[in-house]
């Protein structure tokens, strides 16, 4: 499927992304993603909760019990309550990453008009101010399909800002690339997704199945959802520079709004059916909107329990 191009905009430097992103994620806290972060048990495959385990990150005190060792006693805090002793509990570090895949093609290089963000523009923000707040929850983030390792700490959105490399495209990888995670992790995509829908059922598939939940996040130009042109409008397509040329364009609306809802429903229903969340956002609304929107899918425990 292709939608209507009739204007492109430039897209933004990486520091002016990196300053949208900031600007996206500052309203919002820090923790949407729940405190009790994913925790994966990679030796038997769990998808799991945040809990005491091998680790060297305090968690929580609580109660001694008979049997544990008392290398764990916490002789200070125990110190502060008559009568009752007290050991610490460290977190299990096996937590799962957040991976992402930003749609690299030219397909996302589009706006309806001058003042208004691109997809590919609103793609990278969105990317950017998803791993600021992932990073300050303590979450590792990576790029799906990349074989480097997870960032995480405070330079995360500096390095995924880097490693998106904003201002190149790649046209051969319109589709969500067939890749492999470790059993737990979590994905966002964003794109339009405007390729067939069985080449994206064809990369959910390989990941659901080995038990990755995700998001897929359509980010979308209004006029794409709306059709609003009139009269003589030529369009392009920004992948293979193909021009053509209507002499009565509303006459085309009905049809195509009818084509671009039953391509949506199509990616609903292949994300529904891996048990996924699919988001759509258009570009007239603030990043906000689908940073809160993706947010609430990661942080749902029902949305991601196995």
């Amino acid at each position: 499927m292709r939608a209507p191009r009739p204007v492109i905009n430039p897209t933004l430097e990486p520091a002016q992304v990196r300053r949208r992103a900031e600007e996206a994620a500052s309203p919002l806290p820090p923790l949407l993603v729940k405190a009790e972060r994913v925790a994966t048990v990679v030796a038997q495959g769990e998808h799991g909760r945040r809990r005491a385990g091998p680790g060297e990150t305090f968690w929580q005190h609580r109660a001694y019990s008979f049997g544990d060792p008392v290398s764990m006693i916490d002789w200070r805090q125990s110190a502060r309550v008559a009568d009752r002793l007290y050991v610490r509990e460290n977190e299990w570090e096996a937590a799962a990453a957040v991976y992402l895949w930003r749609d690299p093609s030219r397909s996302l290089d589009y706006a309806s008009t001058k003042d208004s963000p691109s997809k590919r523009r609103r793609a990278d923000v969105l990317a950017v101010a998803l791993t600021i707040l992932l990073s300050q929850a303590g979450e590792r983030i990576g790029l799906l399909g990349e074989e480097r390792r997870p960032f995480h700490g405070r330079s995360a959105p500096a390095r995924v800002l880097e490693a998106l490399h904003v201002t190149t495209f790649d046209d051969e990888r319109s589709a969500p690339p067939l890749a492999h995670t470790q059993p737990g992790a979590r994905i966002v995509m964003l794109s339009d997704f405007f390729t067939a829908p069985e080449a994206v059922e064809r990369s959910v598939a390989v990941l659901a199945g080995a038990g990755a939940k995700g998001a897929l996040v359509q980010i979308c130009d209004p006029a794409e959802e709306e059709f609003p042109f009139e009269g003589r409008v030529e369009f392009k397509d920004p992948e293979s520079r193909d021009r053509l040329t209507f002499g009565e364009t509303s006459s085309l609306g009905a049809d195509y709004r009818a084509k671009f809802h039953a391509h949506r429903n199509a990616l609903s229903a292949l994300a529904r059916n891996a048990g996924w969340t699919f988001i759509t956002h258009r570009t007239d609304r603030p990043a906000q909107t689908a940073l809160l929107a993706l947010f609430t899918a990661l942080g749902d425990a029902k949305a991601w329990r196995s």
